[in-house]
């Protein structure tokens, strides 16, 4: 067991927005859950985790590694309360992912935890607005606590920023983008290695 871990959020509801016509949503969710669930079982030196909501335990264990935690809460699901969930199982440093990032680069994953090395927390942007990844020193610092800030907030960087108290507790790391909506598959770089099960999941439309 590393000191480290980064987990996959599973919440309710699951990522459906960007699904694009002629597929299940319930489908998709799966499949974006199982490509980020591949990304972060696969980075050196990190502990891979799924923290998860009781309504998507089903899907915890179908995307899951056989070493990978899964920690299941029942009170609320988001990055805060995952990020708590990982510091009661002892781990030092922490982070989430969001589950509709399936072509993520894993370097994506490593960058917030070299920030750790200087900052308190360290957060990934997502294009146009929200996190890919919020990272923290464990336990969570009372101001990122005391910020409510989520992986879905739309104005999750300024509010960070407004709640550190000092620059250096904050570090960004370069911005990826999320599956929102339907248009945002154009994105999707057919070039890059990972998200299979995406990847197949759109072939068949």
């Amino acid at each position: 067991m590393s000191d480290r871990v980064v987990a996959l959020l599973l919440d309710w509801p699951p990522a459906t927005a960007g699904c694009p016509p002629g597929i299940a949503p319930a489908a998709f969710a799966r499949a974006l859950a199982e490509d980020v669930a591949d990304l972060v079982s696969d980075v050196p030196g990190l502990d891979p985790a799924i923290v998860y909501s009781p309504d998507r335990r089903a899907d915890a264990d179908a995307v899951s590694w056989p070493a990978m935690l899964l920690v299941e809460i029942r009170n609320g699901v988001g990055a805060l309360a995952a990020l708590a969930a990982l510091a009661e199982r002892g781990y030092r440093q922490g982070a989430v992912v969001a589950p509709d990032v399936p072509d993520l680069p894993a370097l994506m994953i490593a960058k917030p935890f070299s920030g750790l090395a200087t900052a308190v927390v360290a957060v990934s942007p997502a294009d146009g607005g929200g996190l890919v990844a919020l990272a923290s020193r464990l336990p969570v610092p009372d101001w990122l606590a005391g910020s409510g800030v989520d992986l879905d907030s739309p104005d999750a960087v300024p509010r960070l920023h407004a709640a550190a108290p000092r620059s250096r507790d904050l570090v960004l790391t370069p911005s990826w983008r999320r599956l929102r909506s339907p248009a945002d598959i154009a994105h999707l770089d057919p070039g890059l290695e990972g998200w299979e099960a995406t990847r197949a999941l759109l072939s068949r439309r």
